[in-house]
């Protein structure tokens, strides 16, 4: 089982992953500072909240510049995964910059409520090692104002007023606009995948 950090970057859904880590038998680490990565086979950047205070705690735990070096794959929940593209209207600040594109607020309309929250599809793209095993059609829940936009990492996408980004992939960088510590199933399924498959 591979040793995985859980950056505290102060939000609430911390303990939640944390709890959802355990039930699938990971040895989880916190980690508040640069000197916690070392030895780390996973890192998963959890997040609640606006995008500018979430860098701001990145910044002031000296942990931008080593998760922007690190070496071994990394996922980002919700707020987390937002932060590994390269800029957020939230705040209008720098993200992590990891993954190319801007995340932009949702717009409501007739029937689309800002944020979004609740249980939605997850719209498969294209294949990826974060999605085997998770059926077709398969429901996450978010909650969110704020969302990537759908581009050629983009594994899964969801609608809500539009397309946008539900799971990502580059390589070794993972993301998920939801969160899979609810997510029942199909969350266990894609945090499991995290832990367990290969992203060489």
């Amino acid at each position: 089982m591979s040793a995985v950090g859980l950056i505290d970057a102060g939000g609430a859904n911390l303990g939640s992953v944390r709890y959802a880590l355990d039930r699938l038998g990971v040895d989880v680490r916190m980690v508040r500072d640069p000197s916690a990565l070392q030895g780390l086979q996973r890192v998963i950047l959890p997040g609640v909240g606006a995008a500018a205070e979430g860098m701001r705690r990145l910044h002031a735990q000296e942990l931008v510049r080593p998760l922007r070096a690190l070496q071994v794959p990394l996922l980002g929940i919700c707020l987390g995964m937002q932060l590994l593209f390269e800029h957020s209207e939230e705040g209008e600040v720098e993200c992590l910059g990891l993954l190319p594109g801007i995340v932009r607020r949702l717009h409501p309309a007739v029937g689309v409520r800002v944020p979004h929250m609740g249980w939605n599809t997850l719209l498969a793209l294209r294949e990826s090692p974060l999605l085997e095993g998770v059926p077709a059609g398969a429901s996450a829940y978010f909650v969110h104002g704020y969302a990537a936009p759908v581009t050629s990492d983009t594994v899964a996408a969801c609608h809500h007023g539009g397309l946008f980004t539900a799971v990502v992939q580059r390589g070794r960088l993972c993301g998920a606009q939801f969160h899979p510590e609810r997510s029942a199933g199909a969350g266990a399924r894609i945090l499991h995948n995290f832990i367990e498959n290969d992203f060489s």
